[in-house]
């Protein structure tokens, strides 16, 4: 039993971590967007 709640808590926090710092996408084709938030335009990749 406890080795399942181990597992369990385990996937959990990673799936929260990968939430918490993962980027929506819909950048253009040199690696920028506008955050909808701020209006500020910035780049991911800057080539």
């Amino acid at each position: 039993m406890k080795k399942i709640f181990t597992i369990l808590l385990v996937a959990l926090s990673v799936g929260v971590s990968a939430q918490v710092f993962a980027h929506s996408g819909g950048t253009n084709s040199e690696g920028c967007h506008t955050n909808k938030k701020t209006g500020e335009y910035h780049c991911h990749n800057k080539k």
